[in-house]
């Protein structure tokens, strides 16, 4: 329903009913708790998008987005991560998948201000889970605003993985949150590998912030229906580009 409503811009309770084939009554009580969220706003007889949600899914909502591929893209990104690594993961859907395929992983140590991956890393004994501080962004839930960036500095980290809203050749890697992007920014440049992990709806976007340009990539994963033309003009900056 949230998708609806930023596709279109504007969406009233009777065409979401008849869409979604469900009550009206349904659909305002649906509408409202997006709203109490801020992820809307409502409007008589509707809602619009949310200043301050418009481009920016919840958690959960972008886990149920291109799950197969995000999958193949984890297990992918996993298999270039060496037992013994220190590896930066962010707050991303897509790093979070890379995470599910790292818990049979031994000695490695793992970065990351996403709430949800030192979760699913609670029963993988092998793994050390590092979180820098920073206050509670609950939408992603990430930690954000730079805390112990000191710390971190101290650690040899071979390899950062990190989604991204859009990649353009112009642009490189950006996001539609200024906090996500500041702390990104930030991190890339503690990475010995910059590796993006995206899927192919984020191909020839751009957000809001860059956070990292092409000539800080080392390599990108996506699935096997991003567009060829836009892969072969990155690739041609000497980006390698990992396709599964």
């Amino acid at each position: 329903m949230l998708q609806r409503v930023r596709d279109k811009g504007r969406a009233s309770v009777a065409q979401l009913s008849e869409e979604f084939g469900v009550s009206e009554v349904t659909i305002r009580n649906d509408l409202q708790a997006l709203a109490e969220r801020n992820l809307i706003v409502r409007t008589h007889g509707g809602a619009v998008p949310s200043t301050d949600g418009l481009y920016e899914l919840a958690l959960a909502m972008r886990l149920q987005q291109q799950v197969q591929e995000k999958s193949r893209i984890g297990e992918a990104g996993a298999n270039l991560v060496d037992n013994g690594d220190a590896i930066m993961l962010d707050s991303s859907s897509t790093a979070l998948a890379i995470a599910r395929h790292l818990k049979k992983h031994r000695h490695l140590t793992i970065v990351t201000n996403s709430l949800a991956v030192a979760q699913e890393m609670l029963d993988a004994p092998g793994v050390t889970v590092v979180m820098a501080g920073g206050r509670v962004r609950r939408d992603t839930a990430s930690l954000v605003g730079g805390g112990g960036l000191d710390i971190l500095r101290k650690f040899n980290i071979q390899k950062g993985f990190f989604g991204a809203h859009g990649i353009t050749v112009q642009d490189g890697l950006t996001d539609v949150s200024a906090d996500e992007a500041t702390v990104k920014r930030r991190w890339v440049g503690m990475c010995r590998q910059v590796i993006a992990v995206l899927d192919a709806t984020k191909w020839g976007k751009v957000g809001l912030l860059s956070f990292a340009p092409l000539e800080q990539v080392s390599a990108v994963i996506s699935d096997g229906d991003a567009p060829a033309d836009l892969v072969d003009e990155i690739r041609s900056y000497g980006v390698n580009i990992i396709l599964v």
